[in-house]
């Protein structure tokens, strides 16, 4: 706190270059080093920024400028990619999910409690004016008490733009470890905890073909169901109904609603970190969009690390790996219960991580 937030990145593939804008542009952050398999990649990005140096993939961690990793690693590799900066001392901020098992997840963060090191995770989209405005409005009563919500993903599949999409088909990923977080912590942090879930999920097709990119015609396997529907029991008593596909064309339904006793709520994208929040109130006809109240104005991925920079020593990142870790909890007890045909209580549990007050992002001056 009260300096940049030194940052080393790990891995410099496609979501990269979302992150390395903010970093360019946020004067809390500053990006000392970087690292990737294919070293060539990570040379070139080092290069286009003074004083930034690319290392070897075993010299990250342990980087002496590095205070934080950001781990942007395919997610089968989440887990020891953090437990290498846990364990060299360093706070670790990684993309979604925490992990791909649930004790993976509890490693990872038992490891950081006993280093005595911060864990963040995406996503931080939902400190966004989307997301938190949404929050302020059911938490200034506008559509009076909760009762119920849905949430809906629908795409073809990620095979049709990623030119490598095959992680999007192995564990760890499939609509619901890979889209799933970005609805599922929005969800929270509307409407708290998950408490029990039921889950019903299928696989239509075994294989995908890459369209895009130098390996179009490639194609890769599907080992994770590709269709996800679950009903979320929060623990304040509201009911979500989930539905996130690869299988499907689109929607035009809200990506995410939320039902009270005297309105509607329709929230944005929560992949995105803006757009229109609207509210239609009981006895109305029409839906008014509600101006940003809450959040980070102009953010983008990244946002969470300027949040764990000003983040209190001890004290938990609203894109936190607490939150991280009972949403991948949620993910994996949908998908026991759709094998197992019954509901699965959740043992976990977190708070609403504190609302985002309407603020500006301060920027470079170069760049102002």
């Amino acid at each position: 706190m009260g300096k940049p937030l030194r940052v080393g990145i790990v891995g410099v593939g496609t979501i990269s270059g979302q992150y390395l804008a903010m970093l360019d542009a946020l004067d809390e952050l500053h990006l000392v080093a970087v690292t990737d398999l294919d070293s060539a990649r990570a040379e070139q990005v080092a290069s286009e920024r003074p004083g930034v140096v690319a290392v070897a993939p075993e010299d990250l961690a342990g980087h002496p400028d590095v205070d934080v990793v950001l781990n942007l690693t395919t997610p089968a590799q989440h887990l020891d990619v953090a437990l290498a900066a846990i364990h060299a001392g360093r706070g670790v901020y990684g993309e979604k999910p925490l992990a791909t098992t649930v004790e993976d997840g509890r490693r990872l963060l038992a490891a950081a409690a006993e280093a005595g090191t911060v864990v963040g995770c995406a996503p931080d989209t939902v400190l966004g004016t989307g997301i938190q405005t949404a929050r302020r409005a059911i938490d200034d009563g506008m559509i009076g008490m909760p009762i119920a919500a849905t949430a809906t993903m629908v795409t073809p599949g990620h095979e049709l733009w990623h030119p490598a999409p095959d992680f999007y088909y192995q564990p760890g990923g499939g609509p619901l470890f890979d889209m799933g977080p970005y609805y599922l912590s929005a969800l929270v942090t509307l409407l708290g905890p998950v408490a029990r879930v039921s889950g019903m999920a299928s696989r239509r097709r075994p294989t995908r073909t890459i369209a895009t990119g130098p390996r179009a015609g490639v194609v890769v396997p599907v080992d994770v169901d590709t269709h996800v529907t679950a009903l979320l029991e929060h623990e304040s008593g509201v009911v979500t109904t989930l539905v996130v596909t690869f299988d499907a064309v689109a929607t035009r339904s809200a990506n995410i609603e939320v039902h009270g006793e005297r309105g509607t709520l329709a929230v944005p994208d929560p992949n995105l970190f803006a757009g229109p929040v609207e509210l239609r109130e009981l006895g109305s006809a029409d839906w008014v969009t509600l101006e940003p109240s809450a959040g980070y104005r102009d953010a983008g991925r990244g946002v969470g690390l300027v949040d764990l920079a000003r983040t209190a020593p001890g004290d938990e990142p609203r894109a936190g790996g607490k939150l991280a870790f009972h949403v991948l909890e949620v993910m994996e007890s949908v998908l026991r219960s759709a094998a197992s045909g019954t509901s699965v209580a959740i043992s976990s549990t977190v708070d609403r991580p504190a609302p985002v007050p309407l603020q500006d992002l301060p920027r470079r001056k170069d760049l102002a």
